[in-house]
């Protein structure tokens, strides 16, 4: 099961991927495209090229995970941009990427 909590290490891949990989694709680009360790368990975070889709992929320890949430209407508008391959988030920071919200928002306390 996956269990997003302040502890969880979040990787999100900034550029599109192709779906029709499934699993075992998406684990080989964490490997080889990405240079991590699709088993360490942390969550790798895909978007689609339409941007109308995220993929999230975690190993729990006896096997693979693969969560998908497709958007009803619209587009992810706050996908990061990055000159990395990777960028590492927050569980926080993931909730409001995957509610379409900005996720590197910040309240700021008014002096």
């Amino acid at each position: 099961m996956i269990h997003l909590t302040a502890e969880t290490h979040i990787l999100i891949a900034i550029a599109p991927v192709d779906f029709r990989q499934g699993m075992d694709g998406l684990a080989a680009l964490c490997r080889y495209t990405l240079a991590a360790n699709p088993r360490s368990g942390s969550v790798f975070v895909f978007i689609n090229r339409n941007k109308t889709m995220v993929r999230a992929l975690s190993y729990d320890g006896s096997g693979f995970w693969l969560m998908t949430k497709r958007l009803s209407k619209g587009k992810f508008v706050h996908w990061p941009g990055s000159k990395q391959k990777i960028e590492p988030f927050i569980a926080k920071q993931l909730r409001q990427l995957l509610l379409n919200c900005d996720p590197m928002w910040q309240k700021h306390d008014l002096i």
